[in-house]
């Protein structure tokens, strides 16, 4: 019930004071909390321990029993002290960076969030939450601390981070103290791959749009002359032998890759986009040299993780 108490008043706080939630306008890293920008509210044990010390307050005065109000004035003056603190765990903390490792849309993103404590007491329990996800974090009094957090995708291309709450109840757990972080970032998301892709495409590269060209770089083979064919590839040794007229054949690299390529799927937009998705991950993990072509660029050759992650980025990033 308190829960719901709490989010009705923070919904409110939104509504009404925009400034003081700070919850619609996101902010340039890095963000830097102070005391005017963190907020405190009694929690469910506090306001239980609220009517009890009125309780013992009436009743030492009621019975005028100077003990029993030392006692109630004593805690009273414990919990104000605690108010301070319970602030000051987020009071000069800053948000100096937000990242991830790109995934797969559907696939949970993890976070990594970057602060800095920067003087004042330490901090060993501080909570960050974004709707139903939440991490703990500890910082010490000055230093640098990473907490990571897990949130959902749901599509590829630019995902923003959107807003955390970044809260404490320490030390007492009287009171709950938070503020709001909105930081201008954002993470890569890459297109979900097709579950059901049929295998690489295979043949002879030339079938792939690419060809064989004179000069090149690698060795390729022997085939028969043809009109046209310079003489200086003539391979007189092996025509000899074989009493027929072969020419040597030099292949360009990248007619040696496998080529990737957008127009050559009848398939809409999203759905060519996990195809292709599929296709270099597939090519990646076999090692495989390949082209991507897609409607404004053609990257490669090339093969590995890098080149399967640049290639993985242009998809996720197609308009």
């Amino acid at each position: 019930m308190f829960a719901a108490w709490r989010d009705d008043l923070m919904r409110f706080a939104e509504r009404r004071l925009p400034a003081l939630t700070r919850y619609r306008q996101a902010e340039p890293l890095p963000i830097r909390l102070h005391a005017r920008r963190v907020y405190i509210l009694p929690t469910r044990f506090g306001l239980a321990f609220a009517v009890l010390l009125v309780a013992m307050l009436i009743g030492a005065l009621n019975f005028n029993n100077n003990p029993a109000l030392l006692l109630a004035l004593l805690v009273a003056a414990t919990t104000m002290i605690s108010f301070h603190h319970n602030v000051g765990q987020l009071n000069r903390i800053e948000l100096r960076d937000v990242g991830a490792e790109p995934v797969h849309a559907g696939q949970p993103i993890s976070l990594r969030l970057h602060f800095r404590s920067d003087g004042g007491a330490e901090r060993p329990v501080l909570w960050l939450d974004q709707a139903a996800f939440n991490t703990r974090l500890s910082l010490p009094a000055t230093g640098d601390g990473e907490a990571r957090l897990e949130i959902p995708t749901t599509r590829r291309g630019r995902m923003p981070v959107g807003r955390f709450r970044l809260w404490t109840e320490y030390p007492f757990g009287i009171t709950w103290a938070w503020s709001v972080l909105h930081p201008v970032a954002s993470v890569l998301v890459y297109p979900a791959p097709e579950r059901n892709a049929p295998p690489l495409p295979s043949g002879d590269p030339r079938h792939q749009g690419s060809r064989l060209r004179f000069p090149g770089d690698d060795w390729h083979g022997l085939r028969e002359h043809r009109a046209g064919d310079p003489p200086k590839h003539i391979a007189w040794k092996p025509s000899a032998r074989q009493e027929r007229l072969l020419v040597k054949e030099f292949a360009d690299p990248q007619s040696q890759a496998l080529l990737l390529d957008w127009h050559t799927l009848a398939l809409d937009r999203e759905a060519r986009i996990a195809r292709l998705t599929r296709w270099v991950i597939e090519a990646r993990d076999r090692q495989m040299p390949f082209r991507l072509r897609l409607p404004e660029i053609e990257l490669g050759p090339g093969q590995g993780p890098v080149f399967a992650a640049q290639c993985l980025r242009e998809l996720a990033l197609l308009p």
